[in-house]
Protein backbone atom coordinates (compact mmCIF):
# COMPACT_ATOMS: atom_id res chain seq x y z
CA UNK A 1 0.00 0.00 0.00
CA UNK A 2 1.38 3.39 -0.96
CA UNK A 3 1.59 6.22 1.55
CA UNK A 4 -1.38 8.01 -0.04
CA UNK A 5 -3.70 4.99 -0.05
CA UNK A 6 -6.24 4.77 2.74
CA UNK A 7 -6.86 1.58 4.68
CA UNK A 8 -10.34 0.46 3.62
CA UNK A 9 -12.65 -1.22 6.11
CA UNK A 10 -16.36 -1.98 6.41
CA UNK A 11 -18.73 -2.80 9.21
CA UNK A 12 -22.22 -2.66 10.54
CA UNK A 13 -24.59 -0.96 12.88
CA UNK A 14 -26.23 -4.19 13.98
CA UNK A 15 -29.59 -3.36 15.51
CA UNK A 16 -32.66 -5.02 16.95
CA UNK A 17 -35.84 -3.88 18.70
CA UNK A 18 -35.31 -3.82 22.46
CA UNK A 19 -37.75 -5.29 24.94
CA UNK A 20 -38.74 -1.84 26.18
CA UNK A 21 -39.47 -0.45 22.71
CA UNK A 22 -36.07 1.15 22.23
CA UNK A 23 -33.62 0.22 19.49
CA UNK A 24 -30.57 -1.73 20.65
CA UNK A 25 -27.24 -1.87 18.83
CA UNK A 26 -24.43 -4.40 19.19
CA UNK A 27 -21.08 -3.20 20.52
CA UNK A 28 -17.93 -5.32 20.57
CA UNK A 29 -14.99 -5.21 22.97
CA UNK A 30 -11.47 -5.78 21.64
CA UNK A 31 -9.17 -6.81 24.48
CA UNK A 32 -6.01 -5.99 22.49
CA UNK A 33 -7.02 -2.31 22.51
CA UNK A 34 -9.41 -2.43 25.50
CA UNK A 35 -11.96 -0.52 23.45
CA UNK A 36 -15.67 -0.70 22.61
CA UNK A 37 -16.59 -0.22 18.98
CA UNK A 38 -18.98 -1.14 16.21
CA UNK A 39 -18.04 -4.40 14.45
CA UNK A 40 -15.81 -3.78 11.45
CA UNK A 41 -12.68 -4.89 9.62
CA UNK A 42 -10.47 -4.46 6.60
CA UNK A 43 -11.50 -5.43 3.07
CA UNK A 44 -9.79 -8.42 1.52
CA UNK A 45 -8.18 -7.80 -1.90
CA UNK A 46 -10.91 -7.54 -4.57
CA UNK A 47 -13.73 -7.76 -2.00
CA UNK A 48 -16.80 -5.55 -2.34
CA UNK A 49 -17.52 -3.15 0.54
CA UNK A 50 -20.90 -4.75 1.30
CA UNK A 51 -19.46 -8.28 1.31
CA UNK A 52 -16.66 -7.20 3.65
CA UNK A 53 -19.16 -5.57 6.01
CA UNK A 54 -21.26 -8.74 6.23
CA UNK A 55 -18.17 -10.96 6.62
CA UNK A 56 -16.57 -8.83 9.31
CA UNK A 57 -19.79 -8.55 11.30
CA UNK A 58 -20.24 -12.33 11.11
CA UNK A 59 -16.62 -12.91 12.19
CA UNK A 60 -16.81 -10.50 15.12
CA UNK A 61 -20.36 -11.13 16.36
CA UNK A 62 -21.14 -14.67 15.20
CA UNK A 63 -24.32 -13.37 13.56
CA UNK A 64 -25.41 -13.65 9.96
CA UNK A 65 -27.19 -10.39 9.15
CA UNK A 66 -29.52 -8.92 6.57
CA UNK A 67 -27.83 -5.96 4.89
CA UNK A 68 -29.80 -2.72 5.02
CA UNK A 69 -29.08 0.81 3.92
CA UNK A 70 -25.63 2.33 4.03
CA UNK A 71 -25.41 4.04 7.42
CA UNK A 72 -22.46 6.36 6.86
CA UNK A 73 -18.71 6.35 7.06
CA UNK A 74 -15.84 7.43 9.27
CA UNK A 75 -12.35 8.68 8.45
CA UNK A 76 -9.55 8.78 10.97
CA UNK A 77 -5.86 8.14 11.47
CA UNK A 78 -5.23 4.62 12.74
CA UNK A 79 -2.64 3.59 15.33
CA UNK A 80 0.01 3.28 12.61
CA UNK A 81 -0.56 6.83 11.34
CA UNK A 82 -2.49 5.78 8.22
CA UNK A 83 -5.76 7.24 7.00
CA UNK A 84 -8.53 4.69 7.58
CA UNK A 85 -11.91 4.88 5.86
CA UNK A 86 -14.70 2.70 7.25
CA UNK A 87 -18.10 2.39 5.57
CA UNK A 88 -21.00 1.05 7.63
CA UNK A 89 -24.35 -0.52 6.77
CA UNK A 90 -27.47 -1.07 8.84
CA UNK A 91 -27.77 -4.76 9.64
CA UNK A 92 -30.44 -6.89 11.26
CA UNK A 93 -29.37 -10.26 12.71
CA UNK A 94 -31.13 -13.26 11.18
CA UNK A 95 -29.19 -16.15 12.74
CA UNK A 96 -26.21 -17.07 14.86
CA UNK A 97 -24.93 -15.90 18.18
CA UNK A 98 -21.86 -14.49 19.85
CA UNK A 99 -18.97 -16.67 20.99
CA UNK A 100 -15.90 -14.95 22.50
CA UNK A 101 -12.64 -15.08 20.52
CA UNK A 102 -9.14 -13.78 21.05
CA UNK A 103 -9.99 -10.72 18.91
CA UNK A 104 -13.47 -9.99 20.36
CA UNK A 105 -14.09 -11.11 23.93
CA UNK A 106 -17.44 -9.48 24.61
CA UNK A 107 -20.58 -8.28 22.82
CA UNK A 108 -23.18 -6.09 24.47
CA UNK A 109 -26.58 -4.95 23.23
CA UNK A 110 -27.27 -1.35 24.30
CA UNK A 111 -29.90 1.28 23.59
CA UNK A 112 -28.66 3.95 21.18
CA UNK A 113 -28.12 6.43 24.03
CA UNK A 114 -26.28 3.91 26.18
CA UNK A 115 -24.24 2.70 23.21
CA UNK A 116 -23.17 6.23 22.39
CA UNK A 117 -21.88 6.66 25.94
CA UNK A 118 -20.07 3.29 25.89
CA UNK A 119 -18.27 3.67 22.52
CA UNK A 120 -14.57 4.50 22.95
CA UNK A 121 -14.06 6.65 19.86
CA UNK A 122 -15.64 9.99 18.98
CA UNK A 123 -15.96 9.02 15.30
CA UNK A 124 -18.05 5.95 16.24
CA UNK A 125 -20.27 8.05 18.53
CA UNK A 126 -20.80 10.67 15.82
CA UNK A 127 -21.71 7.99 13.26
CA UNK A 128 -24.20 6.28 15.59
CA UNK A 129 -25.80 9.56 16.63
CA UNK A 130 -26.16 10.75 13.03
CA UNK A 131 -27.63 7.39 12.01
CA UNK A 132 -30.18 7.49 14.83
CA UNK A 133 -31.21 11.08 14.00
CA UNK A 134 -31.79 10.23 10.32
CA UNK A 135 -34.05 7.28 10.98
CA UNK A 136 -37.47 7.79 12.56
CA UNK A 137 -37.67 4.05 13.41
CA UNK A 138 -34.99 4.49 16.05
CA UNK A 139 -36.02 4.96 19.68
CA UNK A 140 -32.96 6.15 21.57
CA UNK A 141 -33.88 5.39 25.21
CA UNK A 142 -31.68 4.21 28.03
CA UNK A 143 -31.60 0.73 29.49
Amino acid sequence: MGRSEAVQAAGGIVWRPGRDGTTEVALVHRPKYDDWSLPKGKLDPGERWEDAALREVREETGMTCRLGREAGSTRYTDGKGRLKVVRYWEMEPISGGFEPTEEIDELRWRSVNDASGRLTYDHDRALLEEWSRRDDRIRRGTT
